[in-house]
């Protein structure tokens, strides 16, 4: 590897941390709709990279961007969830005991926590990072595969059980969601805007978990002022603990943190909201950076920025410590250091700002914003998809219960194709 093209990885790193903690501060916005967009504009930003870089290096340089951003996005997104009330879809989990904290006067022990969690699972899959690449490939992949239907079956059975007053509520959202998610991926409905062609999952995920949390969070009360100790509230043990069930979430497709963390709960509880919240950001993490380990090793994507990933940089990142997959690890590291000390900066700030400023009109405009990228990147079919897919979302507040079943929308999807039903279904869908 060249010394310039380590240089350029860590500076496009940097860059992607910047867009990182955009998508992260702003409820609504993922940083796969921030993928998307890259891949679409990638012409453009391959041309002004290639007048300071060889144009080989390009797929690399922007997908480094890309990782970064995705990472820090995994790191920052726990503090809108706790100050706004609006969470990202893999912090839904933790958004209760985040705003516990908060309603206490200490939101930065969440930040604080969900930091600390985020990091120490990062940092523990960077490091099995090749060492997990290595024994996949060398046979333990297809053998985990084969598990696929059994994990993810055993998976939503969890959820199912974990509410205990509302199972027949969470079978139904966990079919109303997969429905719904099966057509976004398979149906084959119209989903370009003036922008170009998104994807589906965008207003399907923003209308399932973003937007019902945003329009209640426009009634919120003030929240108090926030007290700072600058201390460690949980050590490292919950986000260690997070690792395992990451690598899970990492790997199987459908299983989202949100998923990952329901089951973690259920294995192994954790009574205290700090480090409730540690556990849950831990496996957020590790999800992300998992996810790009999955990719080198099956050439498929577990998440939107590593299929524009994929799209980018081809087979280039398959092989064991393949010249690409080693680069974007670089880029892994200088995300997990910017993403730490970047989660903890912006609690500090809304700690400060929360109660003098009017979340309330933040949230409204979020909303109109949320609506207007949908209807440009998706056009008429994606801004139906959110109508429904918000009021959906809308169940488990009415019903006093968990979004978790809602992450049906991508497991469903994959128990009908492990069922080999996909066929069948597109043929029904494609007859109406």
């Amino acid at each position: 590897m060249e010394p310039l093209l380590i240089v350029l990885i860590i500076l496009l790193s940097a860059v992607g941390a910047a867009a990182g903690t955009f998508t992260g501060l702003v409820p609504g916005i993922h940083v796969n709709t921030l993928a998307s967009i890259m891949l679409i504009a990638y012409p453009a930003i391959a041309s002004a990279i290639s007048g300071f870089a060889d144009p080989a290096w390009v797929p690399v340089l922007v997908s480094a961007c890309i990782m970064s951003a995705s990472v820090v996005h995994s790191f920052v997104d726990f503090v809108p969830s706790v100050f706004t009330g609006a969470p990202d879809p893999d912090e839904v989990l933790s958004m209760l005991p985040g705003h516990r904290l908060l309603m206490v006067g200490h939101g930065m022990a969440a930040v604080r926590a969900a930091a600390i969690g985020s990091a120490i699972g990062a940092g523990c899959a960077l490091l099995l990072a090749i060492p997990v690449q290595f024994i996949m490939i060398d046979g333990l992949a297809d053998k985990l595969d084969l598990l696929t239907l059994s994990v993810i079956l055993f998976v939503l059975s969890v959820m199912i059980i974990n509410e205990q007053k509302h199972r027949i509520w969470a079978v139904s959202l966990i079919l109303v969601s997969g429905a719904i998610g099966y057509i976004c991926m398979h149906g084959g409905l119209p989903c370009s805007g003036i922008l170009g062609e998104g994807t589906l999952l965008f207003p399907l995920l923003s209308g399932l978990f973003g937007m019902p949390a945003m329009i209640m969070s426009t009634r919120n009360a003030r929240i108090p002022p926030q007290k700072d100790t600058v201390k460690d509230p949980v050590g490292p043990a919950p986000g260690i603990k997070g690792v395992l069930m990451g690598c899970v979430a990492g790997w199987y497709p459908g299983i989202t943190a949100t998923a990952g963390a329901s089951l973690a709960a259920a294995i192994t509880p954790e009574n205290e909201p700090a480090r409730f919240i540690s556990m849950t950001a831990s496996i957020g993490t590790v999800t992300t950076v998992f996810s790009l380990i999955t990719l080198s090793i099956s050439g498929s994507g577990r998440s939107g920025t590593v299929l524009v990933i994929r799209d980018i940089v081809g087979d280039s990142v398959s092989g064991f410590c393949s010249e690409t997959f080693m680069l974007l690890l670089v880029s892994v590291a200088v995300a997990i250091v910017l993403g730490y000390w970047i989660t903890i900066g912006a609690g500090k700030v809304m700690s400060r700002v929360a109660n003098s400023f009017d979340m309330n009109n933040l949230n409204k405009f979020i909303i109109v914003f949320v609506a207007a990228l949908v209807l440009l990147l998706t056009g008429p079919c994606g801004l139906l998809i959110l109508f429904v897919s918000t009021l959906i979302g809308f169940i488990p507040v009415m019903t006093d219960m968990s979004r978790i079943p809602l992450t049906g929308c991508l497991m469903v999807p994959v128990v009908l194709n492990e069922l080999g039903l996909n066929d069948a279904l597109m043929g029904i869908l494609t007859s109406i």
